[in-house]
């Protein structure tokens, strides 16, 4: 469903110079927890937070019966988005697997360790091109299980068939898409995924001067595709070190 969203002022009129006669103004296009929100604000920073796509983890019978198939394996699984992991923890019911676990991110890796126990995670990676050359480096087992989404990249699975490693994927989430139409002009906007970025620009044409902020490389090169706008990406993964990044832009 599309929102038109209203705002302080219309993006034509937003130039480098009435920019830093103003306050900063930040749209985030995924939830954020309050405690960033306000430690921005304490910067400064407003920041309006407006999703620009939201998941669903996929509940029906065959899905069920596939991570509970997974489960009862002596596997290596990969994951690389929270969303994953929480849509196979709900089927855990208790249960530890006898799984070897590869994690992208700060985040996500700590929501599998949390699920699944450290003693379960075998590495990390920052992005999923690394931690399928990170995998055939160590030389995993022929076949890995790949928790994903129905809108998952192709680097990781395509890097390790490559390298001789079947990939049995199980898409336990869907992403969908809310194009919301955005009237504001913004300082800067935060992308967390390029799904949102896709989502974004469907309806949305950011000001020229609007500087883009984008969590890891696959976001900011989603971005490029569509936009010639500055692009800032945070130096490691994970939205606090995003929200961090743009408060020392905007504040150094």
């Amino acid at each position: 469903m599309q929102r038109r969203i209203a705002g302080r002022q219309n993006l034509i009129g937003l130039t480098n110079d009435s920019m830093q006669q103003t306050n900063i103004h930040i749209l985030c296009t995924r939830p954020l927890p309050g405690w960033l929100i306000q430690e921005a604000a304490e910067a400064g920073i407003d920041i309006a937070v407006i999703p620009f796509i939201q998941t669903e983890a996929i509940q029906t019978v065959e899905v069920q019966q596939e991570i509970e198939n997974a489960l009862l394996q002596s596997a290596t699984v990969v994951f690389t988005s929270m969303n994953a992991v929480e849509a196979v923890a709900a089927e855990l019911e208790g249960h530890k697997p006898d799984w070897q676990i590869y994690c992208i991110g700060t985040a996500t890796t700590k929501l599998a360790v949390q699920y699944f126990g450290e003693a379960a995670l075998a590495n990390t990676a920052a992005d999923a091109a690394a931690l399928a050359n990170l995998m055939i480096e160590e030389g995993v087992d022929d076949e890995v299980i790949f928790f994903c989404g129905d809108k998952r990249r192709d680097e990781l699975p395509d890097i390790l068939q490559d390298g001789g490693i079947a990939v049995n994927e199980i898409v336990v989430y869907q992403t969908i898409e809310l194009p919301n139409v955005i009237e504001e002009a913004y300082h800067g906007i935060l992308f967390f995924s390029p799904s949102a970025v896709r989502s974004f620009f469907r309806k949305n044409k950011p000001a020229a001067a609007t500087v883009l902020f984008a969590i890891g490389s696959t976001t900011a090169a989603e971005i490029k595709k569509i936009s010639n706008n500055k692009i800032v990406i945070s130096d490691e993964p994970g939205k606090e070190n995003l929200v961090q990044r743009m408060i020392e832009y905007f504040t150094t």
